[in-house]
């Protein structure tokens, strides 16, 4: 497994966990590192994603709601949810990575992590989303500088 494959995998059960418990973000990424440790570069870029997505999320799901209506996000299994919430902030507030490879990043995540129609369900919904990366992207970061 490539090692930002590896940093975003414990980017997405810290995500995941803090969904699914709400247990503080801080103690549930320092106990995943000790679970799975990473040299510190990955580290700091599973950090990143995880304190990238958090405050967004609220928006994050509106923009999937509204540009991909037909797959309603109460609907969207949890670790898929996250998956998509990690890769839309990827290719629409950070724009470091490609909108390519945030998504096949993500359908790596879902054949790892999800069921098995996940990658599927994960390439589609991003694949809507990539279309208007412009748009979601305007709407993140401008709520992400309020």
């Amino acid at each position: 497994m490539k090692a930002r494959t590896r940093a975003r995998g414990l980017a997405l059960q810290v995500l995941y966990e803090v969904d699914m418990t709400n247990h503080p973000p801080a103690d549930v990424f320092r106990q995943r590192l000790e679970d799975t440790p990473l040299p510190d570069a990955l580290a700091d870029f599973a950090r990143g994603i995880v304190y990238g997505v958090l405050p967004l999320i609220e928006k994050i799901d509106q923009a999937i709601a509204g540009y991909a209506p037909e797959w309603p996000l109460d609907q969207i299994a949890t670790i898929d949810r996250n998956i998509l919430r990690m890769a839309t902030w990827e290719f629409a507030v950070q724009r470091e990575t490609p909108v390519k490879v945030a998504i096949n990043e993500a359908v790596e995540l879902a054949k790892m992590f999800g069921s098995d129609s996940a990658p599927r369900f994960v390439n589609g919904v991003l694949g809507s989303l990539a279309q208007h990366q412009n748009e979601i992207s305007q709407i993140l970061r401008s709520s992400h500088k309020a």
